[in-house]
């Protein structure tokens, strides 16, 4: 995310996340988990794929209750292409989960209770505002069973 959208949802997220569980920061997950085996292949072909785009425009167009939680909408035709083009690279060996319907989104609480996240939905809804921001790159992430590692971040269109 632009530097100005990520401190806006990050700070959302360090104020309402659970300390102990947030463990990386504000982001839109694309998938949940690529195949490990070979993260440099990951690297390689998620690399491959950003070089050919334009870093893309993501319009943010609502606040979502997620049940024990809170998530910003987003939404992006060149985005959700190019996830496509990732999930097609790695067809055969995408877990259930990331075969599903993508709905894109920003979670800025998650595993509160229903009330406390209701509460936030409610406050955030009232002063939203529809926004648009750009995607300068992706961060690939391994999860290491608790804590994460950060494994690269990739620019959209081979920009540095």
């Amino acid at each position: 995310m632009e530097d100005a959208t990520f401190a806006a949802f990050d700070g959302l997220r360090r104020r309402h996340f659970p300390e102990t569980l947030n463990h990386i920061p504000a982001h839109a997950t694309l998938f949940h988990h690529l195949p490990g085996e070979d993260p440099d292949a990951v690297v390689e072909t998620v690399t491959a794929l950003a070089r050919a785009e334009q870093a893309p425009e993501i319009a943010v167009t609502g606040v979502r209750f997620t049940g024990r939680g809170v998530a910003y909408a987003l939404e992006s035709e060149p985005l959700t292409a190019f996830r496509a083009r990732i999930a097609a690279a790695f067809r055969d060996r995408l877990t259930a989960q990331d075969r599903q319907g993508w709905r894109p989104h920003v979670t800025v609480q998650n595993k509160v209770k229903p009330e406390t996240a209701r509460a936030l939905h409610a406050s955030l809804a009232q002063g939203f505002s529809p926004s648009r921001f750009r995607a300068p790159g992706i961060l690939l992430w391994r999860y290491l069973g608790g804590p994460w590692e950060r494994l690269a971040a990739i620019p959209f269109g081979g920009a540095a």
